[in-house]
């Protein structure tokens, strides 16, 4: 599937700021599985200075930065997206009594080594509520790729979908305390679920084509960043991704932005200013698909 993809990200300030320093994430990968065939970045206004630049997961990332007063700043992507991936579990995954052993015999320490993915990070603590949720999602005959999909689909049974529920720095544990958030909350749990067992996870963000009712316009600006949870499942299987908001495998409707620990290693824009007052933002997103 082919897709034009559009994400515009806007702040308004209510008092010119000065002196801004940003990083934004919001440049698909190219990878196996996804095609970029064309994509732009436009900052306005212009910056004075400007890198682009691949972090240590592969993720572009833009850095960039104002000496002036500015009293907005605006991103706009346009990309043409091929996405190729056929979801479906691997036939040759581990036995999570064998993945121990697996971890303990891997020595890469590359961007796709798991032993990355297995510890707590920033927003992913290690839980006793949530491991205990894992195992109870588990039977003893399980690989690793039925376990993954075991407590994904688990948490979207037993979590609700709340936008209003949490916001971006709402811890995951009061999350899953609640039992409702967004789609970042839903990844958090999930990865802190599967470390808690022993299965090195991640978190992707990107963007999900989303459909409108039946007989209905698609509407402009509809859709949004979303984000989901990628799993190891051993050294022949490698990793797979899952919407645990959606309760599927990643397929061709996820296009991949960023890969990382959680979500402070690919948010879509972080920084610092000067500034006095209040600030407004806006962001919209249209994930077009153009042919099969």
């Amino acid at each position: 599937m082919i897709y034009d993809v559009k994400l515009q990200i806007t702040y308004q300030y209510a008092n010119p700021a000065v002196g801004g320093r940003h990083v934004v994430c919001v440049m698909p990968l190219d990878m196996p599985g996804q095609r970029v065939m064309a994509s732009l970045l436009d900052i306005a206004p212009r910056p004075e200075e400007r890198l682009d630049r691949v972090d240590f997961f592969g993720n572009r990332i833009t850095e960039f930065s104002f000496r002036g007063p500015h009293d907005s700043v605006a991103f706009t992507l346009k990309a043409r997206i091929e996405r190729l991936v056929a979801p479906a579990l691997p036939s040759n995954a581990i036995a999570l009594a064998d993945m121990p052993a697996a971890l303990a015999r891997h020595r890469d320490l590359g961007p796709e080594s798991p032993l990355h993915f297995l510890s707590p990070s920033v927003r992913v603590p290690r839980d006793r509520a949530m491991t205990a949720f894992a195992l109870g999602a588990l039977h003893p005959d399980m690989n690793a790729a039925e376990a993954i999909v075991a407590i994904g689909s688990a948490l979207y049974r037993h979590m609700r979908f709340d936008p209003e529920a949490t916001t971006v720095d709402t811890p995951a544990t009061e999350a899953f305390a609640k039992r409702h958030g967004v789609c970042q909350d839903f990844s958090h749990i999930m990865i802190a679920c599967l470390r808690g067992i022993g299965i090195p996870a991640g978190y992707v963000s990107g963007f999900l084509r989303t459909l409108p009712p039946p007989g209905k316009p698609r509407l402009e600006g509809a859709d949004a960043m979303h984000a989901w949870v990628r799993a190891w499942c051993g050294p022949e299987a490698g990793w797979i991704e899952f919407d645990p908001t959606n309760d599927k495998l990643a397929g061709e409707d996820h296009i991949v932005v960023a890969r990382g620990r959680d979500y402070s290693d690919v948010s879509p824009i972080k920084g610092a200013m000067r500034i006095s007052g209040g600030q407004k933002s806006k962001q919209a997103v249209d994930v077009i698909p153009l042919a099969g």
